[in-house]
């Protein structure tokens, strides 16, 4: 029985960009040994979301361990980095296809003027990052009669 599979030709110009690459030295590009796809370059996927109390950033960090993240604020920057380390290989274990890159990571976004440094927080739970960005608290004015003269 033959087995059927969708043709990318994405796929295929990426694995020949790949293998040219590795064939030419060239930087940033895969070659075939595995300790180069474990240093691959990698972003984690951040959402933004806001209420009326808070500004909620969360990221995806599978495989991220809480000690290897770090979250700064600094000049109106929140500056998200970290590592995803690769597994240790295995000599039982062989492997057939490496696919979630590994390595350092750094994110960086703008704080919204409204949103207090001092007041930033973060959890970690699940393999994913929330950091909590609180709106400052304005008095709102309260209305004041003028007396016509």
């Amino acid at each position: 029985m033959i087995a059927l599979s969708r043709w990318s030709p994405f796929k295929e110009m990426e694995e020949l960009q790949g293998r040219l690459g590795s064939w030419m030295n060239l930087p940033g590009r895969a070659t075939t040994s595995k300790e180069a796809l474990a240093v691959a370059d990698w972003s984690p996927l951040v959402d933004i979301t806001e209420d009326e109390k808070e500004f909620l950033l969360k990221a995806e960090l599978p495989g991220v361990k809480r000690e290897e993240v770090k979250v700064t604020v600094e000049d109106g920057v929140l500056m998200l980095s970290g590592e995803r380390r690769f597994e240790k290989e295995e000599k039982e274990k062989k492997y057939h296809r490496i696919e979630r890159a590994y390595g350092s990571f750094v994110r960086s976004f703008t704080l919204p003027e409204e949103t207090p440094a001092d007041k930033v927080a973060a959890e970690f739970k699940d393999g994913v990052l929330l950091v909590h960005l609180p709106k400052a608290v304005t008095p709102k004015p309260s209305p004041m009669e003028v007396k016509v003269a």
